[in-house]
């Protein structure tokens, strides 16, 4: 047997995996679901965790295990490694995967914007005032692999930054990735919110090149008014397998969706749970103002959206750009619909 195809029946065995886990009763009665998170914290994740703190996962008749990790590739990891059921990350992993002749299915979105912000450390603000000087810099992502490292080599190669001349490290989420900008061990970072403002609030310095929180700064970013970010996503087999559990999950997101639009940033900041807001909580609420017009209203993938997510991977992914992709398997509205 090939590498290459010894490599494939691995990725199938544990693709099986993950399609036969799930599903059973969990310690509180309820379908027991694993939820591996790309970086909890984040308020790009947080209709994940406001669902169970508004007890939607419950009222489905789910028990949700929800399993945090450094980023939304280590969350992916967990998903083919069998330890996870379901990722909450975003959406171009399932398009990048595809590329690599794996199914993965988002049934819920979550973000209608990335929510990221490209920022530069108080310690690079005088020499870094543009894209164009991050060639030659450190660039802070969260982890290799991520979407945040996907969407910063997107950035750079529109600005004409060759990715392969801007040294990368990985610098995870929260107090991690705080300290890295803050102390300038990177001169750029892709960060969220909360992580981002606190930053802000501390050295007013922190330039922001790329705000990826709201429409016009997507629009300056891509040229484009949309792009889908984080997202709920199993691989198809595990979908197929629990269909009822899958609509259940898309129903508390979707109703958590409709909660936040109906309340203020303090009311949400409220329901969140102590350690996620830190010990200001003003400056939480803060964030999620800064950061409301990213989250969808419904739940629901945009057909448009999907193109434009897979048109920006195939310019800076030549397995992306060099496969032949059905957008229409890398997600479904089924559930939400």
């Amino acid at each position: 047997m090939t590498k290459r195809r010894y490599g494939l029946a691995v990725v199938a065995i544990a693709l099986l995996a993950v399609a036969c886990g799930g599903g059973g009763r969990g310690a509180g009665g309820g379908t027991r679901v694993r939820i591996a998170v790309g970086g909890a914290s984040q308020l790009l994740y947080l209709p994940t965790t406001l669902a169970q703190q508004l007890g939607y996962y419950k009222d489905e008749g789910l028990d949700v295990e929800l399993e945090d990790f450094a980023g939304g590739s280590k969350a992916l990891e967990a998903l083919v490694g069998g330890s996870a059921d379901v990722v909450s990350g975003f959406y171009d992993h399932t398009i990048q995967m595809a590329a690599e002749g794996r199914e993965l299915v988002a049934f819920v979105a979550m973000l209608r914007y990335p929510g990221l912000v490209l920022a530069v450390s108080p310690k690079a603000s005088d020499t870094v005032k543009s894209i164009e000087d991050v060639k030659g810099r450190i660039a802070g992502v969260t982890a290799a692999g991520s979407s945040t490292q996907m969407l910063l080599t997107y950035l750079l190669t529109r600005h004409h930054v060759d990715p392969s001349e801007v040294s990368i490290s990985a610098i995870g989420t929260s107090a991690t990735a705080i300290a890295a900008v803050e102390h300038g061990r990177v001169d750029v970072a892709m960060m969220a919110d909360p992580a981002f403002t606190l930053v802000a609030k501390r050295d007013p310095a922190v330039r922001i090149l790329a705000d990826l929180r709201r429409a016009d700064g997507v629009k300056d970013a891509f040229g484009t008014g949309s792009y889908p970010g984080s997202v709920l996503y199993s691989s198809g087999d595990w979908i197929r397998a629990h269909p009822d559990t899958t609509a259940r999950l898309a129903r508390a997101i979707k109703r958590t969706l409709a909660w936040m639009q109906a309340h203020s940033a303090a009311d949400i900041a409220a329901k969140m749970p102590a350690a996620f807001r830190g010990d200001d909580n003003a400056l939480y609420v803060e964030a999620l103002g800064n950061s409301m017009t990213m989250y969808s209203p419904d739940g629901v993938m945009a057909a448009d959206g999907a193109e434009i997510v897979h048109t920006l991977l195939a310019q800076s992914m030549e397995k992306v750009r060099n496969a032949t992709i059905d957008l229409s398997k890398t997600y479904t509205n089924e559930y939400v619909r």
